[in-house]
């Protein structure tokens, strides 16, 4: 098997259960400005995107205007943070054993996001997960220059651990731009999971290396 030294692991979807609210939001804050896209369709566009990314694509695709982009990302920011206060967010089955497992065998663990770096702060306070206890680091879209697939996330949590080699790295994740992601920076295994945004016949599209029900399943391959 592959000597998997580094994981880096989405939040929302893959390792942490907020119940799809980002994405409600998304689709809430789009159409106050007039348009109706469904839930279903913002999942399938947006799903593991940088946030103003996924707006602007979006209004692209339903021909929408896309200069309304930043003013729905603001709304969209300003409701999310409403929405957090009051969510109970929960990890998705058997994730915190996983880590504490994973980390029990010195492997590093990078959580990674398409989000900011506030609201992703603001997870991780709720589910009381702790640097160095939980995961290793935290690599949110405000710490790179190009987002998601783009490699930099995962090539900044390469560089922050000293890992050199990429076929050395997991990458995991609930959407197809996480796998995208993942092969852009050659990791040796890429992971889809079924607990987030996306279903089986999205996910095969990307043709990751593994598709789970959950992230605690990667356990049995590693």
């Amino acid at each position: 098997m592959k000597n998997i030294e580094l994981l880096v692991l989405d939040m929302a979807g893959t390792t942490i259960d907020e119940d799809n609210v980002v994405y409600k939001t998304l689709t809430n804050a789009v159409n106050d400005y007039g348009y109706t896209v469904s839930l279903e369709k913002v999942l399938s566009s947006c799903a593991g995107m940088e946030k103003l990314e996924a707006i602007t694509s979006l209004l692209k695709e339903i021909n929408g205007n896309e200069e309304d982009a930043p003013a729905i990302f603001e709304n969209f920011s300003d409701q999310l943070k409403e929405s957090y206060k009051n969510l109970e967010v929960k990890p998705i089955n058997g994730t915190e054993d996983f880590l504490l497992s994973m980390k029990s065998q010195n492997k590093k663990i990078v959580l990674n996001t398409g989000y900011t770096s506030e609201i992703a702060h603001q997870l991780l306070n709720k589910l009381n997960w702790k640097e160095s206890i939980h995961f290793d680091a935290l690599i949110t879209a405000d710490d790179v220059s190009e987002s998601r697939p783009s490699p930099e996330m995962i090539h900044l949590a390469m560089k922050k651990f000293n890992i050199t080699e990429a076929n050395k790295v997991l990458k995991a994740g609930d959407s197809v731009i996480d796998i995208e992601e993942g092969k852009n920076a050659g990791c040796g295994l890429t992971v889809a999971v079924l607990s987030g945004a996306q279903s089986k016949s999205e996910l095969e599209k990307a043709s990751p290396d593994y598709i789970l029900n959950t992230i605690s399943e990667a356990e049995g391959i590693l």
